[in-house]
């Protein structure tokens, strides 16, 4: 290059040093077609079914044709109190298990962080009740709430507090059961996550805290917590969506009952669907829960976009 060609490019455009631009590399979308292609057939495809069957009096056993008849599905749901009944007690699960499944989980965690003897182990324990599949878990449970002959009625009564109740079956007793099964199944998955956050913090900070004069308690405010947030904030809002779309466990606890006292909103929709032969009507009400879901997830979007988080 000549010092005269040199001079006469223009001011403030730099020499162009990657050469002619490469087209976009068409062989990658079929590196991506392997996991896009499931996601498209089993989540995508069903869901977007689901939100046109809402709008339809689909029905099983029917031999005429399935009618668009628009919104009406929605608006008898506007007026089915068992349905917001059910979505009521869904919420109160959904808080009831998330709350102290964290707050549990946390302090596992913390826990399971420190220099302990043995500590492999405890942490290898810790993951069990997550490694059982949701049914076996509560068959289990149930075994532990017989009323004849299980485990917590026999302590209670070795205890001398009394002979004990179906705790499955009461009115008053039956949702609390049913939670505190929630917390135990769903409690390692949490401890995991807050545990990899934790064994993220840099050493060096705890340190320096100490060496300032802070507590415990003051160097997790101000080292852990600051650190935990994002993971803490990320596996409480996937608790809330997978808590309130939970049916398996309360299934086979409870089957929704006793009075549908436990009846979950996944749970009315099943039985509308495959005990009643309401597709249509099934489905409009899964679409109230993907809303519901929805706004949990724009919730935690905004609070990630408000607070700068990068995760």
């Amino acid at each position: 290059m000549t010092l005269a060609s040199a001079t006469s490019r223009p001011a403030g455009r730099a020499p162009h040093r990657g050469g002619a631009r490469r087209p976009l590399d068409h062989g990658a979308w079929f590196l991506v077609l392997p996991a896009l292609i499931p996601i498209l057939l089993l989540s995508v495809g069903p869901l977007l079914y689901g939100i046109a069957l809402a709008f339809t009096d689909s029905q099983s056993g029917r031999t005429a044709p399935t009618r668009w008849i628009g919104g009406l599905n929605f608006q008898d749901l506007l007026h089915d109190t068992l349905f917001w009944d059910s979505f009521r007690i869904g919420l109160l699960w959904a808080v009831g298990v998330t709350v102290p499944q964290f707050l549990l989980a946390l302090g596992l965690a913390l826990l399971l962080h420190q220099e302990l003897r043995f500590r492999w182990l405890a942490r290898a324990l810790a993951i069990v009740p997550w490694a059982m599949p949701e049914v076996v878990v509560g068959i289990i449970w149930r075994l532990v709430y017989n009323p004849d002959a299980g485990v917590l009625n026999e302590t209670l009564h070795d205890l001398g507090l009394g002979d004990g109740r179906d705790w499955l079956s009461g009115l008053g007793t039956a949702l609390p059961a049913v939670i505190v099964v929630g917390v135990w199944a769903g409690m390692p998955q949490t401890t995991v996550a807050l545990l990899a956050g934790l064994q993220n913090t840099p050493r060096e900070l705890h340190e320096a805290a100490a060496m300032d004069g802070a507590n415990a308690w003051r160097r997790f405010l101000t080292v852990t917590w600051p650190a935990l947030r994002p993971v803490a904030l990320a596996i409480t809002a996937l608790n809330l969506i997978w808590n309130f779309n939970s049916f398996a466990l309360v299934y086979v606890l409870t089957n929704g009952g006793p009075g549908g006292r436990t009846r979950l909103p996944m749970l009315f929709a099943y039985e509308e669907a495959f005990r009643y032969g309401q597709f249509g009507y099934a489905a409009a009400m899964g679409c109230v829960m993907v809303a519901a879901v929805s706004v949990i997830l724009a919730i935690r979007l905004a609070v990630r976009l408000g607070g700068g988080e990068d995760a």
